[in-house]
Formats: structure tokens, sequence, C-alpha cells
């Protein structure tokens, strides 16, 4: 992988921590307004629980991935160790799996 593709995945990952910085910001900031039902109410904040713990598991992987980068281990499978394809980081910029580790990993669960 050029110097130069990783600096873009760099920058794409660094874009994305912020992104994810914000949103949890965001949900963490915003009052469960609506109806005080509290059907409604309970309704709201299990989506907030959702989205406040996907959030944080994305930028836990972000991080990851930057952490890998400074290290040195950026782009190498955590199972196969074989180099991850370009294309797939390009995708997925803090992939820890190779399409084919992946795969195998999804059919387990």
């Amino acid at each position: 992988m050029s110097l130069d593709d990783l600096a873009a995945l760099r920058e794409n990952l660094q874009e994305q921590r912020l992104f994810r910085q914000e949103q949890l910001q965001q949900i963490e900031a915003a009052p469960l307004t609506g109806d005080p039902a509290e059907q409604r109410a309970a309704a709201l904040s299990e989506v907030r629980a959702k989205l406040t713990a996907s959030a944080r598991m994305v930028l836990h992987d972000v991080e990851a991935a930057l952490r890998r980068m400074a290290e040195g281990g950026y782009g190498v499978c955590h199972l196969c160790r074989g180099p991850i394809d370009r294309d797939r980081l390009t995708v997925v910029p803090q992939a820890r799996y190779c399409a084919r580790c992946q795969q195998v990993r999804e059919s387990r669960q």
C-alpha cells in the first residue's frame, strides 16, 4: 500500500472519529422529548441506548485502526496475518480482517 493510500485512509479514519465523537455528544446532550407516556419514553430511551452503543463501537474500531497505523500493523488481518486488500480498506478503513477471514467469522456467528 502506498504512502498516499495510507494518508487518504488515515484522513478518512480521522473524519469518522470526529463524526462519531460529535454524534455521541449530540446523543448524550439531547433531552428525551415527545409524548410523556411511559411507553414512548421507554422506546426513546432504548433507541438512544442503541445509537450510543453503536457509535461507541464504531469509534472504538476507528481509534484501534488509527493505533494500528501508528504502530505499523495497519492493513494486516488479525486472523491469517495476510494483507487486507486496499479496496476493502477503502470501503471499511477500520477493517481488522481480510474479506475471507471476515466471511469465516460471520458464518460462525
